[in-house]
């Protein structure tokens, strides 16, 4: 089993976008969940993020598929990280609501695209919708996230 890593130090001097962008370059580790997720930042934009995830024998249902909860963890993941790009420096997200909907199996050992993009900020609430595509395109699985915003 792999070791737990720390969660990254908080840069409260970052807005959402230059500590995701910290990540991408290697400045910061990014959170353990990445590892976890085979999970990788591809593309970042104010309210838009692109990863790469790659679901292995460690996310296998007791039928051999790849569990539900793969799919769900990568659009949390990638509809927060959307939110997370337009917040101020300072300020946290915390997802309250997240409705997925699975449209074909995951398949395993395959390198998925997942974007997700930002369709509401306010003061106190972001709201995203979230994609899982095959590389051949085809769509996998969609989802909306709502998620708290946190100001100190």
């Amino acid at each position: 089993m792999d070791e737990l890593q720390s969660p990254p130090p908080p840069l409260d001097d970052a807005s959402g976008l230059e500590f995701l962008r910290a990540g991408l370059e290697g400045r910061l580790p990014l959170s353990s969940i990445f590892g976890t997720m085979g999970m990788s930042i591809l593309e970042l934009d104010a309210g838009r993020v692109v990863f790469g995830a790659c679901a292995d024998g460690r996310h296998l249902n007791p039928m051999g598929g790849v569990h539900g909860g793969f799919a769900a963890t990568v659009l949390d993941s990638v509809t927060g990280c959307a939110v997370h790009t337009r917040l101020d420096a300072g300020v946290r997200y915390a997802t309250v609501d997240l409705a997925i909907k699975m449209l074909r199996p995951i398949p395993q050992n395959v390198n998925l695209i997942a974007e997700g993009r930002l369709t509401h900020l306010s003061r106190s609430l972001g709201v995203a919708e979230g994609e899982v595509r095959a590389p051949d395109g085809k769509l996998l699985a969609s989802g909306t996230a709502t998620c708290f915003i946190i100001r100190s």
